[in-house]
């Protein structure tokens, strides 16, 4: 469901016809130009999308009689469409605005022109449909690499999320996590809004990151590009010292880089996740430092 109130405010639209529907039963992130339904084709008519009407659907309206297009308006209107939105701020004829009050059909304008307008509805919707889990964990934004702290309570995330913004760098949740898939390869991080900027640490307490350290130490979203997973340094556990091997971790079908880090007394956690984020996009242009050296030693083994 898509609320009207955030349709409204998201996209900056201005009502003029108000409507007593507050949520609309939208389940594709797309809308409908219904010029070739002006002209009496509903064959294939997506009714159940937000109407989105242009300077030609506009211009076919107003050159006809009043008569004919009451009559165009009144078929049209009859099915139930959630909204309807008017581009470039043109000016609706009043047989449209009476049948949208008539059928309670809310009525916005937009002074975009219609392409702009149509790339951000869809990108609003596309975010408001999109799969959503909760984790728990912290997400920061580390050289534009978003970066998820992942463990078990207590381990020190929240910790090593506070240097990392002491360093510059920017919090987007502390703790719980919403986490949407916007597009078959990329998730997006925010915060709920009740604790957003909200860091609890222990031994201190609940502290507003934003209030300490200023708006330019949170964002309210960003994607995760990388998973570092704390965990207390284990004697026995072999740890990979190479990083030949790429892991990843499956979150909602979308496959994310993974970094286990053992923790211990006096490792600095703040320069060893920055160095994780820069050796990523180090990674991302096509420079892999652990099989460059590899390669190396198979050269002079070959020789």
């Amino acid at each position: 469901m898509i609320s009207a109130k955030d349709f409204e405010s998201a996209l900056r639209l201005e009502c003029l016809v108000p409507s007593t529907k507050t949520e609309w039963d939208i389940r594709t992130p797309d809308l409908n130009r219904p010029g070739i339904q002006f002209c009496g084709f509903y064959e294939f008519f997506a009714f159940e999308r937000p109407q989105l009407i242009g300077k030609a659907e506009m211009a076919y309206l107003e050159e006809q009689v009043p008569e004919k297009r009451r009559e165009i308006l009144e078929k049209y209107f009859s099915y139930p469409i959630p909204c309807i939105i008017i581009c470039r701020s043109l000016t609706p004829p009043p047989e449209l605005l009476e049948a949208a009050v008539s059928h309670d059909v809310p009525v916005y304008s937009s002074p975009m022109v219609t392409s702009k307008f149509t790339a951000l509805a869809i990108n609003y919707l596309n975010r408001c449909l999109a799969p959503h889990i909760t984790r728990h964990g912290v997400l920061v934004d580390v050289y534009g690499i978003g970066v998820f702290l992942s463990g078990k309570s207590g381990v020190g995330k929240s910790e090593a999320a506070i240097e990392l913004i002491k360093r510059g760098h920017q919090l987007v949740a502390d703790d719980v996590v919403d986490i949407c898939r916007i597009s078959d390869d990329r998730l997006i991080g925010s915060c709920p809004e009740k604790i957003r900027y909200l860091m609890e640490i222990r031994g201190i307490g609940v502290i507003d990151i934003k209030a300490m350290f200023g708006i330019g130490a949170v964002t309210k979203s960003k994607s995760i590009d990388l998973i570092i997973e704390l965990e207390a340094w284990d004697e026995n556990k072999a740890y990979d010292r190479i990083g030949i091997q790429d892991d990843e971790i499956e979150i909602m079908g979308v496959k994310v880089p993974h970094q286990l880090m053992p923790i211990k007394p006096g490792r600095n956690l703040a320069i060893i996740v920055e160095v994780a984020a820069r050796n990523l996009s180090l990674k991302r242009t096509g420079y892999n430092a652990a099989r460059e050296l590899s390669s190396l030693f198979q050269d002079d083994a070959n020789d």
